[in-house]
């Protein structure tokens, strides 16, 4: 089945195969301390435990060596992120983000950085093109300067930056079939990104930031008022809807590209999309209030879901 690509995507498509021609990083330039490598991977698990329980719950579904790159990706991609949320002044966070890119993009990554050590061993061993993290880089740095967004075009070029280029760094981890498996990562990521755009509105306004289409908060006669306010009422749960609607079609049409990757990684992928998209749910379970509370799938909620991501994610193939 092709996939229809939407006139969204077509800058994003450009951009993903820009950065899929983009260097490798040789093998040979990474330190050869297997104790050191080991211990970057360990400090690298760690931070993904204590930030994202979903992520370290689906990247346990991996084989080992799979499971420690994907968390060294994650720990890459937290540390970026962290840097752009910091408190202090902008030219001191573009600062430490120019030293930060300096150091994950260099062929001999200092030793007593143990994030950015695991990720060049990650990025070498499983031959990720440097162009997907730089345009990670690049998205994560717009929050430097830039805080709205007027379309939905627009958010999801946002998007591809903070998310889809993870999945698109992660199906060289996981191993893929093809190329043709590239829309469906781009789509799934942009979907990713929404759910959490979605549950954190309120945190998100708080740091001054509104990750939603104002053009379309305008269709639902909505304004940056009613954000401040929090309201929660018919206007607002329409508008909701409507985006969980568009980012529930893009879950499903990223199924396809999950079945196009490597089978030893495939439950681990659907499970990350699954569960992060049962956050949808629990948002309109709760009546669209994503002021009052943070919408969450509890750990049990999460355990009793991989038998049946299991099943649909191999049922294909056996």
């Amino acid at each position: 089945m092709s996939l229809q690509i939407q006139s969204w995507e077509n800058t994003l498509l450009v951009r993903a195969q820009e950065a899929l021609q983009s260097h490798i990083p040789d093998r040979y330039s990474v330190y050869s301390d297997a104790h050191a490598v080991d211990t970057a991977y360990a400090h690298c698990n760690r931070i993904t435990r204590h930030h994202s329980k979903t992520f370290f719950m689906a990247s346990g579904l991996l084989p080992y060596e799979k499971r420690q790159a994907t968390r060294a990706l994650y720990a890459f991609c937290r540390v970026t992120d962290d840097i752009v949320d910091d408190v202090a002044p902008i030219e001191y966070r573009q600062a430490r983000l120019n030293e930060w890119r300096q150091i994950v993009m260099s062929p001999t990554p200092p030793q007593d950085n143990p994030v950015a050590l695991a990720w060049a061993d990650a990025q070498c061993r499983y031959g990720i093109p440097r162009g997907y993290a730089e345009q990670l880089i690049d998205g994560v740095a717009r929050d430097l300067d830039q805080n709205r967004y007027e379309t939905f075009e627009d958010l999801a070029s946002y998007s591809y930056g903070v998310a889809s280029t993870v999945g698109l760094m992660a199906m060289h981890i996981i191993g893929f079939e093809s190329n043709e498996a590239i829309p469906y990562a781009v789509r799934l990521g942009v979907a990713l990104q929404m759910t959490n755009i979605l549950r954190d509105v309120a945190e998100d306004w708080q740091a001054g930031r509104l990750y939603l289409p104002l053009d379309e908060l305008a269709e639902f006669n909505l304004t940056e008022a009613d954000i401040d306010a929090g309201c929660v009422d018919e206007r607002w749960q329409a508008f909701v809807r409507y985006q969980i609607d568009r980012t529930v079609k893009l879950y499903d049409e990223s199924w396809t590209g999950i079945q196009m990757l490597n089978r030893d990684g495939r439950v681990a992928i659907a499970a990350a999309a699954d569960l992060y998209r049962a956050i949808l749910s629990d948002i309109e379970r709760h009546n669209c209030d994503v002021f009052t509370r943070r919408a969450h799938v509890k750990t049990l909620g999460k355990v009793r879901r991989l038998p049946g991501i299991w099943w649909r994610a191999n049922r294909k193939t056996q």
